[in-house]
């Protein structure tokens, strides 16, 4: 039984997961976020810095400037855009690596969707090649873009931005230059003593939201497609329950997906299952969690035999370990908890990253090479996961949670998938759209945290509200594992959906919410919105669509939400993001932004009076199209 008919407020897996913790006395986040509610409103507001050997610094009525002269909304910009340009360098380094990744892959042969291979090429304008050449090909033009400096636009830009929103960039004179590049410039320019405009500096996070969004989520996308397999829709379980102990279960972490191709393929053989077989176990299994969980699940129609499913979020990661199902953990990016190492610990789980910018302090290092098969770290992974389970399986209580999650979520959502489902086009969504039946699209995506009523409540709760008023929900994120173990993901949620949405989930046997995987696939719906809006002759801020990221919770999350901006699409946060010290950037985002990329941020921690916002604006574009 999911939690969508047993919980009242149906929050993901919070209390579940923290009666389960508790009772076996493990320390996690979920307990420690009790012992750092007082927050510092001086960090709260964006308000202190810590440049300089004079500071830190905090901004008072009877102090309002730094020793420097700073003042709020120079040091607010300033925090601001060094948030954002970490957040962007993050997902700048995972399509960095997915470019190099479909180099070696099509060296060795091995791409699994030529079809998106193509489609890329074609985009890129590159014709006439065989498939090695064409994926080299592809890849060089990414890495070439990445590698500019940034008085150099990035080629692929025009290619990849509809018509209306390139026009609008580049009036705003903030089309980007390499991506690595202007993350550099945006930590320059917030050192000391040096950027104190705060609407260049908000105009900066505008161009690395470009670069993040159309590179750092979309492309990444499309090259995994072409070296893991196009998503297929599926129906698959999620949650606690898809761990089975009879396996070697290796947990996965991150975000970079294409990293554990050859694991995949490799665990798979006969010869691997023996050896697991002769020490005691059914073989070995993946489970997913975090991003790469989400990725994995999205493409499991091509790794069915070893994926078990998506466990959960970074916010579940320490009750996957507590379960002591576990064997071990490899980890390749961020959403890995420093909190999972005392529980791994614990529990006897061998821990090895193989991308040291995520190196966790009691684990091994052991680089993936973007040169050669990676034979000799598949082996040692296996190897020691091997040695894992029959050293740890004797003293260590198994622990299943068979009734968390859910056991039919609809997954392999792709705007791709999406389209072949309705025939081939847009056409039937936006008859949907015209008539009302769905009144209008919400794309909630990014983190969960604990803060905004919970771990993922505020989620949960924002999408039942809209999905009553008719409003499809499309996910993308941490967001997705939230609303997929309550249920929502299922054809059975159409009941909790207004009257017209309902009809439609069940005519056409679809949840009211559509799980389009980890937060890279924010890049998918930013495709979908583009297709949308260039089948109806339209820019994509006249669409009936808006944005909520209600529990946003890192810098990559900024930088996804200056994509979103720069889109032109009204973003809604649950909590401000630490910027409510000044008011020159406080209305900037909130009030000129519309006018600028005709985008908006939009602050609200009630969810019925977000909903009624949401609903308005969809409301106002509605009519603003005539419909």
């Amino acid at each position: 039984m999911s939690e969508l008919s047993t919980c009242k407020t149906c929050p993901s897996a919070d209390t579940m997961l923290s009666e389960f913790i508790t009772d076996l006395g493990v320390d996690t986040s979920h307990h420690r976020v009790e012992t750092q509610k007082s927050k510092c409103r001086f960090g709260l507001q964006g308000i202190c810095c810590k440049l300089c050997a004079n500071g830190p610094c905090k901004i008072t009525p009877s102090s309002p400037k730094g020793v420097c002269g700073a003042t709020a909304d120079t040091i607010v910009a300033r925090n601001f855009l060094r948030a954002v340009s970490a957040g962007s360098g993050c997902y700048i380094h995972i399509v960095e690596n997915a470019a190099r990744n479909l180099k070696l892959y099509a060296a060795k042969g091995k791409l699994k969707s030529v079809e998106t291979l193509h489609k890329l090429a074609d985009i890129f304008g590159i014709k006439g090649r065989d498939e090695k050449a064409l994926a080299n090909l592809v890849a060089d033009k990414v890495l070439a873009d990445l590698y500019k400096p940034s008085f150099e636009q990035m080629e692929l830009v025009e290619k990849l931005a509809t018509a209306p929103r390139f026009k609008k960039w580049q009036e705003l004179k903030i089309l980007p230059g390499g991506a690595k590049s202007e993350v550099f410039d945006g930590v320059v320019k917030t050192s000391t003593n040096l950027n104190s405009d705060p609407l260049n500096m908000l105009l900066h996070c505008l161009r690395l939201g470009i670069s993040t969004g159309l590179y750092g989520l979309t492309l990444t996308n499309l090259l995994n497609d072409v070296i893991l397999g196009a998503p297929v829709l599926r129906t698959a379980p999620v949650g606690l329950r898809v761990i089975d102990s009879g396996f070697i279960n290796i947990m996965l972490t991150g975000h970079q997906h294409s990293m554990f191709s050859y694991l995949q393929d490799r665990l798979i053989e006969e010869e691997i299952t023996n050896r697991a077989k002769a020490v005691g176990a059914k073989g070995f299994r993946l489970i997913g969690c975090t991003c790469v969980g989400q990725d994995l699940q999205l493409r499991g129609e091509h790794c069915s035999e070893v994926f078990s499913g998506h466990a959960g979020n970074n916010f579940t990661s320490e009750a996957v370990i507590a379960t002591g199902a576990i064997d071990m953990i490899v980890s390749e990016f961020n959403c890995t908890l420093p909190g999972i190492e005392p529980i791994a610990n614990e529990f006897m789980v061998s821990m090895i990253c193989i991308d040291d910018v995520a190196k966790k302090s009691n684990a091994d290092h052991n680089a993936y090479s973007f040169e050669e098969d990676n034979t000799e770290l598949m082996e040692h992974i296996i190897t020691k996961a091997l040695k894992s389970y029959e050293e740890r399986r004797p003293s260590v209580a198994i622990k299943e949670l068979k009734n968390h999650g859910d056991e039919d979520v609809l997954t392999g959502v792709s705007e791709g998938s999406l389209r072949e489902f309705l025939g081939g086009d847009w056409k039937p969504l936006i008859d949907l759209l015209a008539s009302g039946k769905i009144k209008g699209i919400a794309g909630i995506v990014g983190c969960s945290n604990l803060t905004a009523k919970g771990h993922d409540v505020f989620t949960v709760e924002l999408a039942k509200e809209l999905i009553k008023r008719d409003i499809l929900i499309l996910s993308a994120g941490c967001s997705s594992g939230g609303l997929e173990n309550v249920g929502l993901m299922s054809a059975k949620a159409a009941s909790l959906a207004g009257d017209s949405l309902r009809a439609v989930c069940e005519s056409l046997g679809i949840p009211p919410v559509l799980n389009f995987g980890p937060c890279l696939a924010i890049g998918r719906l930013e495709l979908v919105a583009s297709e949308l809006a260039e089948t109806l002759g339209i820019d994509i801020p006249q669409l009936p669509l808006v944005l909520s990221a209600p529990q946003w919770l890192e810098e990559q999350a900024l930088a996804d939400g200056s994509f979103g901006l720069a889109l032109g699409l009204p973003l809604h946060l649950a909590l401000p993001p630490f910027t409510t010290g000044s008011e020159v950037v406080t209305k900037v985002l909130t009030e000129d932004m519309i006018s600028l990329t005709g985008g908006q941020l939009i602050i609200e921690d009630d969810v019925l009076k977000t909903a009624d916002l949401l609903e308005g604006i969809i409301e106002d574009k509605r009519n603003a199209l005539g419909l």
